[in-house]
């Protein structure tokens, strides 16, 4: 059992509307802010007493920050590692239908005005503070008066880090290594998005990870699709594809999937993006999994090239 390797993440768990793949099912359409805050304390329960202890957030998650302050204060747990990101803002105003979800920002009255957010909802609980969903475009990477105030949080002791996201995930984690201040790396981890489907990154992360850094792995089931809710006709032969090996194994095509990307050594860490007790049970059963060493050579055919991976992403329906 790889728990230890396992966290969770809560970007289904802190807003109403969210891409994976029936998440409204998963929610049962019940989006008070009170139910929801009691639903996502139910998950955290069910992680932490699974043995997952790192817990994953970000100012856009709608109210998760807050619910997931509110669960440290009431369990008061002193061995769990949190993670939490600056960059995007939330604007859907806790509806599953929205013009604009959340509107990206990487400038430095952003950071200064998140982190004041992510500390007040945290407390002294944060460990990791990252760049949601860095890129080149958005030039934060070249920001100067950005990076200095990241290494001034560094050295009051956070970690450092970054997400990344869109089909350039490689350049931005091998421009991210080059950052230096003060002798040495400003960052110190890096969360990315790798799963059957989209494994361009692998290269970039491994180095990440031989240079010392945690390797963060995010939408490991890619957001749905790599599970039986996929109707997808273009993609039926992969899902039975994964049922073939899940067949074997006795579990879920999920399952599977969390397995495949935790065969990867350079991957410290897999976010579950779980949003029922049900789905969690099936992830912490791909901890557990060893597969077919000639399955998982037959399973590079479906990776798909990173254009054509976040062109179907970004179809991806909020609900």
């Amino acid at each position: 059992m790889q728990i230890h390797r396992l966290g969770l993440g809560l970007a289904a768990l802190g807003r109403p509307g969210y891409i994976n793949l029936g998440h409204s099912e998963d929610l049962r359409s019940n989006y008070s802010v009170v139910s929801m805050e009691a639903h996502c304390h139910a998950m955290l329960d069910a992680a932490y007493h699974t043995g997952i202890r790192h817990f994953d957030t970000a100012r856009s998650y709608g109210r998760a920050e807050e619910f997931l302050g509110n669960w440290l204060k009431l369990r008061i747990p002193n061995d769990v590692f949190i993670s939490s990101k600056w960059g995007y803002r939330y604007t859907a105003d806790w509806k599953v239908e929205a013009e604009h979800h959340e509107i990206k920002e990487h400038s430095l009255d952003q950071l200064g005005r998140q982190y004041a957010e992510s500390s007040t909802a945290l407390g002294a609980n944060l460990d990791l503070y990252q760049i949601h969903s860095a890129t080149l475009e958005s030039g934060v990477l070249e920001n100067g008066a950005v990076l200095d105030e990241l290494e001034r949080l560094k050295e009051s002791g956070l970690r450092i880090g970054l997400s990344t996201s869109g089909p350039r995930q490689s350049d931005v984690i091998r421009r991210a290594l080059e950052i230096q201040r003060n002798g040495s790396q400003l960052f110190g981890s890096v969360q990315c998005t790798f799963n059957l489907l989209e494994s361009s990154v692998e290269s970039a992360a491994s180095e990440a990870h031989d240079a010392g850094w945690m390797v963060i792995v995010k939408e490991s089931v890619a957001n749905g699709r790599l599970t039986r809710r996929n109707h997808r006709t273009d993609d039926s032969d992969l899902i039975d594809f994964l049922d073939e090996e899940g067949s074997r194994l006795g579990c879920e095509p999920d399952a599977v999937s969390i397995a495949w990307v935790l065969s990867h050594s350079w991957v410290d860490r897999l976010l579950s993006g779980a949003a029922t007790k049900e789905q969690l049970r099936s992830h912490v059963r791909g901890c557990a999994l060893s597969l077919e060493s000639e399955w998982k050579a037959r399973a590079a055919r479906w990776s798909e090239s990173p254009k054509e991976y976040w062109q179907i992403r970004s179809t991806l329906d909020w609900n």
